[in-house]
């Protein structure tokens, strides 16, 4: 089974601080992780690690950086062939300051709005496709010409080609802000998350997934509105957190699980991810994850 992601590769470079700095100050760090990054490019990671055939398409620079993410995606199988290292552009970078007292991360990422794939032909046929909307006409061209591939989107932010391509999938598994924002219902209660989740199903006609935090996720369950708890853990950073949930809800996919130990499992994927610092270094192994779900489900 192939799986392609497109989409959003950076490098990434965190600070974890035990509190988050003041304004106007010079602070002395000891520490700094530096890894890859990018919604399609952790879940990428992730699926390779894990043992799944995955291939990765997107842009980064012809530079250190570009060079080291491609690198890293090699090392745990990741296919670069569609990942352009392009002359024209620098490598994405996002500087993180890691809040470790109580997980909350910062982020400060630069990509310029010309920086998209081009000349690049996608030539094989995915069973799965997950996209993250950066790469809106490469991944609109590879959706319609795969009709038969299960599309994935992980809709982080409410932007219009993020929308446009949630209509071409078989799962939008969103944030609360996108949910939020696209049905115009702030989430509070369990009548305002059905009402809210509603609306997001009758505008795209699909399978609707959201993420809630600490709280867990959300899916219809015999057409009921139900959510699926996470597991309690001491955060350190979030960084990641929401692209290793795609990257394990895409893994379930890929196994035929039910929909519900699919969400069950990502959960746990995006709960351990916060115990540990950089979010490539957040995804555990196939076997630390089979413990520690066989232990909370």
């Amino acid at each position: 089974m192939k799986i392609l992601c497109i989409g959003h590769s950076a490098y990434d470079i965190t600070t974890p601080l035990d509190a988050f700095p003041k304004e106007n100050t010079k602070n002395r760090v000891h520490e700094r992780i530096e890894c890859g990054g990018g919604p399609a490019g952790n879940a990428a990671y992730l699926l390779a690690k894990w043992g799944m055939d995955v291939y990765i398409a997107g842009i980064v620079g012809n530079d250190l950086y570009g060079k080291r993410i491609r690198d890293e995606y090699r090392t745990v199988g990741v296919n670069t062939d569609y990942l352009q290292l392009s002359d024209d552009h620098i490598t994405t970078s996002s500087h993180i300051i890691a809040n470790t007292s109580n997980g909350s991360r910062t982020i400060l990422t630069y990509r310029p709005s010309d920086m998209k794939m081009h000349n690049v032909d996608i030539d094989i046929e995915p069973d799965i496709i997950l996209v993250d909307g950066q790469e809106y006409e490469m991944s609109k061209k590879v959706i319609e010409q795969n009709p038969d591939a299960v599309v994935i989107i992980d809709a982080g932010r409410d932007r219009k080609e993020v929308r446009d391509l949630c209509y071409m999938s078989d799962y939008v598994v969103c944030s609360q802000e996108f949910m939020e924002l696209v049905s115009g219902v702030p989430i509070k209660d369990e009548e305002s998350l059905t009402k809210a989740f509603n609306t997001l199903e009758n505008e795209f006609n699909t399978t609707i997934v959201v993420t809630l935090e600490e709280a867990g996720c959300a899916y219809k369950n015999n057409g009921v509105v139900t959510i699926v708890p996470s597991v309690k853990v001491k955060a350190v950073d979030s960084t990641g957190a929401g692209d290793i949930f795609h990257g394990a809800f895409t893994y379930g996919i890929a196994c035929d699980w039910p929909l519900e130990k699919v969400l069950r499992y990502a959960n746990v994927a995006g709960a351990m991810s916060v115990t540990r610092i950089g979010g490539r270094n957040s995804i555990f192994s196939k076997e630390e994850m089979d413990e520690v779900f066989n232990e909370v489900k």
